[in-house]
């Protein structure tokens, strides 16, 4: 049932209450003009939520990328949580993932031909991306986690609510996961609710939508995660016989070893159990976005060793960034690791009236006169290759 994954600790209320009127102050300066919040002419969208923990930011944020990139120059720009650097990075393949944070060095990682940088400074790193020579600027940029960085104004602001921990069935901090009231979804252009069941029934859907109380200008949307085809986090180590690991549910007669530093690692453990009921699941967690020490890798060997077989270790896309150039493994570790990366998928057939809506601000608000018309991209044999003028773009519906 959605909400389950909700606690509320009920003796926290009285912290919950000081700490909901400092939020509502700070967002009363902003709503107030006190505290300025900054357009861009350039294309904005926010992605992001306003709990604690994972909601699947990154797979939206790579959704958005996939239906962008080979239309314009795109941009994602990101704080780059625990990265050891400051101010304004833009990242190159070579980059390393310590600089700029697993989550856009990831992405930059899957999409080379996207411009991927970090600020904390977000006004100002809309800035570089969006100012300079025509063929250095961005057409657009989404920005991950940022629904509650009230200094840029996006003009589209997308904002993701967990199914397992709706937000109207949840509290401020610290009695609950809510980081500002609940009114703040009103800020929301598109809100949805994300790591639905995929046997959702007809009445869940109504359910939720008319318990969101969403105004009319707001459209709801429904997701869910496809799980890809594993691959091996060292291909050229991993023996012949471990790449007979294709599918979630190849795992079945198998002891797992999730092994996850994310925020929500009991979405994994349930959808991995549900996909291969015959594998013996065994979980190893770290905190989200942790970068794992020599007692982490001795813990993780001795962890597998320790595991009847057949075994293998599976992790999700963001802690390969993190265990990839780690020290230690064993080499058994190595041969059996596998990545298992999702994809977003929308529910209630959303997926054309979702593309439509981003694709129309887009070229709305467009300052390239050539990507606002939508022109034929097979009019130029050079549509695709950045260049001092205008580029012409098609957008289609992916």
């Amino acid at each position: 049932m959605e909400g389950n994954y909700i606690k509320i600790n009920k003796w926290l209320t009285p912290l919950s209450w000081l700490y909901g009127l400092g939020v509502r102050f700070r967002n009363w300066l902003f709503d107030a003009k006190i505290l300025k919040s900054r357009s861009f002419e350039t294309p904005v969208i926010a992605v992001g939520n306003i709990t604690v923990g994972g909601t699947g930011k990154t797979p939206h944020v790579e959704y958005l990328v996939r239906l962008l990139h080979n239309q314009l120059r795109l941009a994602v720009l990101s704080r780059g949580y625990k990265r050891k650097s400051s101010g304004f990075l833009l990242a190159t393949q070579d980059t390393p993932m310590e600089q700029i944070g697993d989550e856009p060095y990831q992405m930059k990682q899957k999409f080379p031909d996207v411009m991927v940088a970090v600020d904390k400074k977000r006004t100002r790193g809309i800035s570089k991306l969006t100012e300079g020579r025509a063929k250095d600027k961005a057409d657009a940029v989404v920005l991950d986690d940022a629904f509650q960085h009230r200094y840029v104004k996006p003009g589209l602001n997308i904002l993701l609510v967990d199914y397992q921990r709706l937000i109207i069935y949840d509290t401020l901090l610290p009695a609950g996961r809510l980081r500002e009231p609940l009114r703040g979804k009103d800020r929301a252009d598109v809100v949805i609710v994300t790591k639905c069941p995929r046997d959702m029934k007809p009445m869940d859907f109504r359910v939720i939508t008319k318990a969101m109380h969403l105004f009319p200008y707001q459209k709801l949307f429904f997701t869910t995660f496809e799980y890809e085809a594993l691959r091996p986090l060292f291909p050229k180590v991993a023996p012949k016989a471990a790449k007979a690991l294709h599918k979630v549910a190849d795992l079945d007669g198998h002891n797992v070893l999730l092994l996850s530093g994310i925020a929500s690692p009991r979405q994994l453990t349930d959808d991995v159990g549900a996909l291969a009921p015959g594998a013996t699941l065994h979980e190893l967690t770290f905190p989200d976005h942790h970068y794992f020490t020599k007692k982490d890798i001795t813990a993780i060997n001795k962890a597998f060793k320790a595991l009847p077989a057949p075994r293998c270790i599976v992790t999700t896309e963001k802690d390969a960034t993190r265990i990839a150039t780690v020290k230690g493994l064993s080499d058994e570790v190595r041969q059996n690791l596998y990545v298992l990366p999702i994809r977003v998928v929308f529910m209630l057939e959303q997926e054309q009236l979702f593309n439509e809506r981003i694709i129309r601000y887009v070229r709305k608000n467009s300052r390239n006169r050539i990507v606002a018309e939508g022109t034929d991209a097979n009019q130029s044999k050079d549509s695709h290759h950045p260049g001092d003028g205008s580029r012409t773009i098609s957008f289609r519906n992916n």
